[in-house]
């Protein structure tokens, strides 16, 4: 089959802005939001997982994930990739229309490593480098595969109900932020959470991550069309107006209760508004999009700025805080968005009622599986290498007592 060259141009493309989210993207994102004394290791845990990540993706997870024909998990007819060269198709949405299985093989390779690199920002400052690279080879296989073939494969149990996740609120955001959350109960609060001040070191860093992210979510979003197309077109305008109405949301909101809209709050909410139209990417107006934006931003500033504290839940960079619930509320709110009467791009004769019913069950089914997967995957990394630095590296920096360097010279 000849390949269109626009479409292989475009998905090469996208691939290389989704890498570019995870290095240096998410490492300077998460780097600038801990003490100094730990830059270097949330830089080399991102970095780490990441390469992990795409090794065993190479190696079998992809397999896993799109071969096969299970309701919850493929099989292993591409392990090594095998059978798979350059001149095997993968076909697209478009009848007849087609691009190389190696690009589509590398484009959901960038998905699985920024998935596994995103959970890190729940437990940096305190858990070792050789555990978090135990974690991540475990939740690739057990978690991340089964759920990307639930929601992406055409066999797959979620995606035969007919729920909508153009581009991972379930598969990366609610997976990401629900295993942040079981990581957390494993490793515990950091030495002095809730009792000393841990503020970001550079909120310089923060914003060119930000903005890193923000550009590399258009490979995200629009790239999951897998087509130079309309719809990528209808992605990537929601890439730019929902994270847009997120950042003025959650500033909106700091002006509000303190007079004092921040930085970081503008990049808090700036990220939540991706994270909740990248499932309805594909599928919503610019408007619903923007509503979509506004609500994931004040969902996790309300349980940032309240519930969490009183919970004492020490999710370090907020991983479940943006990313589970900014997920679950875009996830959800796909639905909504795709109305035709609000914009939407569903079709004439849409059912909301049946459409809701199956994005909270696609919901509840990605909790339920990163939950109870994920504590697998802590538990059997903690039974090899224990997870936590004692208290005196810890209070050191994992810098040093991981890596044997510092970021910044005294």
């Amino acid at each position: 089959m000849a390949f269109d060259s626009g479409d292989v141009a475009w998905v090469l493309t996208a691939t290389l802005l989704v890498m570019m989210m995870l290095l240096p993207g998410l490492a300077l994102f998460y780097g600038g939001l801990v003490r100094a004394k730990n830059l270097l290791s949330v830089m080399s845990q991102v970095m780490g997982v990441g390469a992990v990540a795409i090794l065993a993706w190479v190696g079998w997870a992809y397999s896993l994930a799109f071969s096969g024909s299970g309701l919850f998990v493929g099989d292993l007819s591409k392990l090594g990739l095998a059978g798979i060269d350059g001149e095997t198709a993968w076909a697209l949405a478009t009848p007849g229309k087609a691009i190389p299985e190696l690009l589509f093989a590398c484009f959901q390779m960038s998905f699985a490593a920024i998935t596994v690199a995103l959970v890190v920002g729940a437990l940096v400052e305190r858990v070792r480098f050789s555990a978090i690279l135990l974690f991540a080879l475990l939740f690739v296989t057990i978690v991340y595969a089964p759920i990307a073939h639930m929601v992406w494969a055409a066999d797959g149990l979620i995606f035969q109900t007919g729920a909508i996740d153009f581009a991972g609120g379930t598969v990366v955001h609610i997976n990401a932020g629900v295993a942040g959350l079981v990581g957390v109960a494993f490793a515990g609060p950091r030495i002095g959470f809730l009792k000393e001040a841990m503020p970001p070191h550079s909120l310089a860093l923060v914003l060119v991550g930000t903005g890193l992210l923000w550009v590399g979510w258009f490979g995200f979003n629009a790239g999951s069309a897998l087509e130079a197309n309309g719809v990528a077109a209808i992605a990537m305008l929601n890439t730019f107006v929902a994270p847009a109405a997120g950042m003025l949301g959650w500033m909106g909101i700091e002006r509000w209760r303190s007079d004092r809209p921040s930085l970081l709050g503008g990049a808090s909410g700036a990220v939540a508004g991706l994270v909740a139209v990248t499932p309805a990417a594909g599928v919503s107006g610019p408007l619903g999009a923007m509503v979509l934006g506004v609500a994931a931003s004040a969902t996790c500033y309300a349980f940032i700025a309240g519930a969490k504290h009183r919970l004492k839940l020490d999710d370090s960079l907020d991983v479940f805080g943006i990313h589970g619930l900014g997920g679950i509320v875009g996830s959800i709110g796909t639905a909504i968005v795709a109305l035709p009467a609000l914009g939407g791009h569903a079709s004439p004769d849409y059912s909301l009622v049946a459409q809701l019913g199956r994005q909270s069950g696609a919901v509840l089914l990605a909790i339920g599986w990163s939950a109870a997967g994920s504590a697998i995957c802590f538990a059997l990394a903690g039974l090899a290498v224990p997870l936590r630095r004692d208290a005196d590296e810890e209070r050191e920096g994992l810098d040093l007592s991981d890596h044997g360097e510092r970021a910044y010279n005294p």
